[in-house]
């Protein structure tokens, strides 16, 4: 890893995707649903290899590394665009009680990016982290699990349905992920 750059495409990163002035716009099912529908899409059409994930309610963990022929910041910036576009629709053709606030709050961020010409939805930083030693993915994978219980919204990590803790506790979860079989012989390059 090089700065906030992804360097190694393939190799398994933790990220964090944080919305601008940390706006809760994932209190509401509907947006996290197309967040989830999302990473769903990646999965079978992008190459995106998920591992784990958390949907909290202003910003969003993962575990991921890109298949071989795929490049996993290419994934992460569409995902982020598909995302936000739909989102900032939804926000504006809906009933939405925060609209005209969470518009302007984009609006404002979208002034300092000169990627963005009307609103910002995503921080531009994804803060990769490559993972790269069986006790270092641990500890991020129970980061991810442990934040719904952190922010008291479960008593048990495995029953926040925005997350992929329940994959792991009994095999099931909005969405399929790759499950992390700890100490892995090969770290850097997990085949699926």
């Amino acid at each position: 890893m090089h700065g906030h750059k992804i360097t190694n495409q393939n190799n398994l990163h933790f990220l964090t995707l944080t919305t601008v002035g940390w706006i809760d716009v994932f209190t509401r099912s509907e947006y996290r649903d197309i967040v989830i529908d999302s990473f769903c899409f990646c999965q079978h059409k992008k190459g995106l290899k998920l591992f784990a994930y958390v949907i909290m309610s202003n910003h969003i963990h993962l575990i991921a590394r890109a298949e071989e022929q795929y490049r996993l910041s290419d994934i992460i910036r569409d995902f982020k665009k598909f995302t936000a576009i739909t989102i900032i629709r939804k926000i504006e053709e809906e009933k939405e009680s925060r609209k005209d606030w969470l518009l302007m709050v984009m609006k404002y961020h979208a002034n300092y990016n000169k990627n963005n010409r009307t609103y910002q939805f995503w921080q531009q930083r994804n803060h990769p982290i490559e993972l790269y030693s069986p006790d270092f993915i641990q500890q991020k994978l129970d980061y991810i699990h442990l934040n719904p219980v952190r922010a008291k919204w479960v008593l048990k990590k495995e029953d926040y349905l925005y997350s992929s803790a329940s994959n792991y506790f009994n095999g099931t979860g909005l969405l399929e992920v790759e499950i992390l079989d700890l100490p892995l012989s090969n770290i850097g390059y997990i085949s699926s």
